[in-house]
């Protein structure tokens, strides 16, 4: 099923983290005309706790009433919202956490966060905004998916794992036929039959009865053999790509070659992790190349290569729109400004197992001393994995819980619970939505960014109030050759 949206632009901007790329930044993004993306990583959680602070400016109650399906936005707001914001320093209510069967509430609390952060994007203007999902994150995403898509979404961006699913399954979603999700349940067998995460979008039926329109749908991907794999068959071909090359943010595929680490323990990547622009042209959808491509030469050298564009996080995720905390933000701009930013990839802070990029900031989990005071748990569980149980059920566990759980009570290998961060809480935090303890511990923050920070120094420049900002704006007239008025020329 084609996607009758507008054509791409020739810049993305990255879904980054857990509401760094809030609606705010992609409504900015858009308006410039580029594509404005928000992170749909645990976007639930996301809506629940900005309830609970009392939807500062009324933002999240005001989509939430355009939500079309009677009943629904009424509950979440019922259960979630706290007039003038919950006493500071007590702990959020708990979000349910997915199983293969979450229950009415939790479906409906993910298919409306989805909505309300997709439509608070997309107000008051005709740009295009797309919502990012880790594929590693796999219950929710059909329930994510409709929300975004009642919302009018341009474009799914999907990667931390094979797609192959997903544009079939966004064909019947914009149909309103039931659709079921395979997911990977670690020790399985064939005999023990499929595992799947269904969902019908007849159970949540706009009034008026109609269908949503079926987005665009781009796959990431970090070699050119999956971009054939999935672009050779029709029932797995995206509408495009992105490339995400080993110095871009977050979670990085791992090496293609032996496990090697250099000599600050980080995997050594080489030219077999190389994708060029040109390579990608033969495989057909249009592509967008990301990794250290956020400079105008960047975006020259990926368009003379035959891509459309490039996708960009490192410039947006430190813009003054982002949704970073602001404690976080200057902490890392102030290190950029003395010539002191450093970023590791980091082969074991992820529960997920991929490569993780961490900056170095101090009271953050880059900190050995901060991870090792952290109280080990797994309250939130968006990165848990599915696993067989010795009496045939599937049950669920995450490496960053604690030891004991993970190894005896499930079953888990104890040197995959070695240096695991607990990403979900930390990178809440990030956003300043971190979880406060009833014994008074504050879960602290984790933050990601790719390697080159080039366009941010270019960029950054003093505020009246002695911190450092740019706008969105900003990074988009950067990035196609133009001065913005806002820039640094010192």
């Amino acid at each position: 099923m084609n996607a009758e949206v507008p054509a791409m632009p020739s810049i993305i901007q990255g879904g980054m983290g857990v509401a760094i790329s809030d609606w705010r930044l992609a409504a900015a993004v858009a308006r410039t005309g580029q594509m404005g993306v928000v992170s749909g990583t645990a976007i639930d959680v996301v809506c629940a706790r900005r309830l609970q602070m009392g939807d500062p400016g009324g933002h999240m109650r005001r989509a939430l009433a355009h939500f079309p399906v009677p009943g629904v936005a009424e509950r979440v707001v019922d259960t979630y919202f706290v007039p003038g914001g919950k006493a500071p320093g007590t702990p959020f209510r708990p979000v349910l956490r997915y199983s293969l069967r979450p229950g009415r509430a939790l479906r409906e609390l993910t298919i409306a966060a989805n909505f309300a952060e997709v439509y608070l994007a997309k107000e008051g203007h005709g740009g295009l905004v797309g919502v990012n999902y880790l594929h590693k994150i796999e219950m929710p995403i059909p329930f994510a998916c409709y929300g975004a898509m009642l919302a009018g979404v341009d474009c799914i961006l999907m990667g931390a794992g094979n797609p192959a699913e997903i544009p079939a399954m966004l064909d019947a979603l914009a149909l309103r036929r039931p659709v079921a999700l395979p997911v990977r349940v670690q020790g399985a067998t064939s005999a023990h039959g499929d595992h799947l995460v269904e969902f019908d979008p007849a159970d949540v039926t706009p009034a008026d009865g109609s269908a949503p329109r079926r987005p665009r749908f781009h796959a990431i991907v970090a070699s050119v053999g999956l971009a054939e794999a999935l672009a050779g068959d029709p029932r797995t071909r995206p509408d495009g790509f992105v490339v995400e090359g080993a110095p871009a943010g977050g979670h990085n595929a791992p090496p293609r070659g032996p496990r090697r680490l250099d000599p600050d323990g980080q995997p050594v990547y080489d030219e077999r992790d190389v994708v060029s622009p040109l390579e990608m042209a033969q495989v057909g959808p249009p592509y967008w190349m990301a990794g250290s491509y956020g400079t105008p030469e960047g975006l020259a050298r990926a368009l003379a290569g035959g891509a459309a564009g490039v996708q960009v996080g490192t410039a947006f995720a430190f813009c003054d729109e982002s949704g970073m905390a602001e404690e976080h933000k200057q902490g890392v701009l102030d290190r950029v400004s003395r010539g002191e930013e450093r970023v590791r990839t980091d082969p074991r802070v992820s529960p997920t197992g991929f490569p993780f990029k961490v900056v170095e900031l101090d009271g953050t989990l880059s900190e050995e001393a901060v991870y090792e005071d952290r109280p080990r748990l797994c309250d939130l569980g968006a990165l848990r994995a599915a696993y067989m149980r010795p009496d045939g059920a599937v049950g669920y566990r995450c490496p960053a819980e604690p030891v004991a759980v993970y190894e005896d009570r499930r079953g888990g290998r104890r040197q995959n619970t070695v240096e695991r961060r607990c990403l979900c809480n930390a990178l809440l935090a990030t956003a300043g939505l971190g979880q406060h303890r009833a014994d008074g511990y504050a879960e602290p923050a984790i933050v990601t960014a790719g390697t080159d920070f080039t366009a941010v120094r270019h960029l950054m420049r003093r505020r009246g109030d002695g911190g450092y900002g740019y706008t969105a704006a900003d990074v988009v007239a950067y990035l196609l050759g133009r001065t913005p008025a806002t820039s640094r020329t010192s």
